[in-house]
């Protein structure tokens, strides 16, 4: 069903078949989920900003965007990331070109002897292989770079850097793009890293040879993403605008990447079926690339729970809130045959009352907090449902409390439920369940298909970290590929000099390095021109270095300890032209 038109999109190019459509609007955000003719409608306060939807979509997507008075960005086929009024939401059901809607999420950074450890070394000497990702990119979306430092310049002083987007500040965006400011290699003067988180990551993947950077001899594209004006934390719609121009990047300049993504989050099923880890997916058969992403530093800060709810029996589960928070989240997902009411419990003892499937949406007022309790549906893509449940003070904070959420069986076939707050950078330390489970703690979007998995170990006692997101206990193929240093180490500092950094965050820079060495041995030199995407992945598995006696693929180490001259070694065996 098409609509009379109501408006004109402000400006559209072509990209691929990925689109956004992007109108001011007010605070009040609907967030909307489908499942063909059904829909539910999550009412959320934003800033007043802006409301962008993330669709999956047919046809001609523009005259969609036409119709409802937006505007399109196009990022790949099938997908696109739509920004309209909130008032015209409800629209887009009526489409048939819309196949599915997804609310954007927040992503938040993550928390660098190692060459050594890691078997890089051996590779980049020149009695190994002399590799220094020459003719390669190496892209980090993250919090920006300090372009300044010595670690992403050459000896002459000129900058290694090929491009800079910077998301959060207005300026000349990227052609097809409608914010932030694009900065060419002749015009690096402005985009900063404040944060000190990007400059760290790039300076491990790919700074200079004195730096101890892995891919030393490689360009950079960076994109620095976020809200404009903010530097806490990105938008999932953010990341994939990030992903778009820079596989296009490379392609423009004819060569390889090795994509950084350390970023994470809690807010989903986890089981790589939301529309951002689908168009993750995608965008990784593009052109030739590898996509790096950490595991995230979840397994210790018991912000997953996992259990069976069983017949006749209620499931109470007690989780507790830090202070100074001034909203959070909890959001469960179960088999969708299964039926149960919910109810909470605050911590001054009082009751949310008793919330049914047939409820679908509650709105609960009670002592200065708003709570919003929501049964999703399941969608074209996944048989689990989602009940959401969301916080919000009506004054300055949230006080530190206890909570349960109880579970009423209604009729259980499967009885398995699984429950994540929002992640540490979110929520705080005091946040937490108090019977948490470490597995299938691998934060967003780790949990895509076709990227590359990094948990993070302790090199100098050769032990998983303990902040380590943790992968499926079950399930071998939800688990990490390759674990990688991720305590103590040594890496370029926003501002100058170097500093110690410590995280997950870290870790994955030594993989997207390696991966970027491993694309000029194959790609640049000739002898594996198709070594990229999955292919890397899987020789990095095979290369990892695993302890003697252990189960490999495990849920905290994957297939092993990241070990670049094995897989090189491995590399070897199978090439053949």
């Amino acid at each position: 069903m098409r609509l009379a038109a109501r408006g004109t999109a402000d400006h559209s190019k072509s990209f691929g078949n990925y689109v956004f459509i992007s109108v001011r609007g007010r605070s009040e955000l609907r967030i909307v989920n489908s499942c063909d003719s059904q829909r539910i409608i999550i009412n959320r306060l934003i800033g007043g900003v802006r409301v962008e939807v993330i669709v999956k979509y047919n046809g001609d997507i523009f005259a969609v965007a036409q119709s409802v008075g937006g505007q399109a960005e196009r990022l790949s086929e099938g997908y696109a990331v739509l920004t309209l009024p909130e008032e015209v939401l409800d629209e887009l059901y009526l489409f048939t070109e819309i196949e599915d809607i997804e609310m954007p999420k927040k992503l938040w950074l993550g928390a660098a002897k190692q060459l050594g450890s890691s078997c890089i070394s051996t590779v980049q000497r020149m009695t190994g292989q002399g590799l220094s990702g020459e003719g390669v990119i190496v892209a980090v979306t993250d919090s920006g770079i300090d372009y300044t430092h010595p670690a992403f310049r050459y000896a002459d002083g000129r900058t290694r850097i090929l491009s800079i987007w910077d998301q959060t500040i207005d300026g000349s965006p990227p052609e097809g793009f409608n914010e932030g400011s694009e900065y060419s290699r002749e015009e690096i003067d402005n985009a900063r890293d404040i944060s000190g988180h990007g400059t760290a990551v790039a300076g491990i993947a790919a700074g200079s040879s004195q730096n101890n950077g892995v891919a030393y001899g490689s360009e950079l594209i960076i994109v620095k993403v976020g809200r404009r004006g903010n530097d806490v934390f990105a938008e999932s719609t953010d990341i994939m605008r990030a992903l778009r121009y820079t596989v296009d990047k490379a392609r423009e300049y004819g060569r390889p990447a090795a994509i950084n993504l350390s970023f994470g989050m809690n807010n989903g099923s986890h089981d790589g079926t939301s529309l951002f880890e689908e168009f993750i997916a995608s965008i990784a058969n593009e052109w030739k690339v590898v996509i790096v992403t950490p595991t995230g530093n979840e397994g210790a800060a018991g912000h997953h729970y996992g259990s069976r709810v069983a017949q006749g029996h209620d499931k109470y589960i007690r989780f507790f809130t830090a202070a100074g928070i001034e909203s959070f989240y909890l959001t469960m997902w179960k088999n969708f045959a299964d039926s149960f009411n919910i109810e909470l419990i605050y911590p001054d003892g009082s009751s949310s009352g008793i919330i049914r499937p047939e409820d679908h949406r509650r709105t609960v007022s009670s002592r200065g907090m708003l709570t919003n309790i929501i049964y999703g549906q399941p969608t074209r893509y996944s048989v689990d449902q989602e009940i959401f449940i969301k916080v919000q003070t009506r004054e300055d904070y949230l006080r530190a409390g206890a909570w349960t959420l109880i579970l009423h069986p209604v009729s259980i076939f499967d009885g398995r439920v699984s429950a994540w707050l929002p992640n540490s950078a979110e929520a705080g330390k005091g946040t937490y369940f108090s019977d948490p489970s470490v597995y299938d703690t691998m934060t967003i979007p780790s949990t895509a298909l076709k990227v590359i998995r990094v948990s993070g170990y302790n090199d100098s006692i050769g032990s998983i970290a303990p902040f380590s997101g943790v992968g499926s206990k079950d399930d071998p193929d939800a688990v990490p590929d390759v674990a990688a240093p991720a305590v103590n180490i040594l890496a370029p500092k926003a501002g100058g000099g170097y500093d110690s950094f410590t995280g997950t965050s870290f870790a994955a820079p030594f993989v997207t390095g390696s991966a970027a060495l491993l694309m000029e041995w194959g790609i640049v030199r000739g002898n594996a021109p198709f070594l990229y995407g999955e292919r890397i992945r899987a020789f990095l598995r095979l290369g990892a270095r695993r302890a003697q006696g252990g189960d490999h693929p495990d849920p905290y180490f994957g297939y092993g300890r990241l070990c670049l001259e094995d897989t090189l070694e491995q590399l070897e065996k199978y090439t053949f032209i």
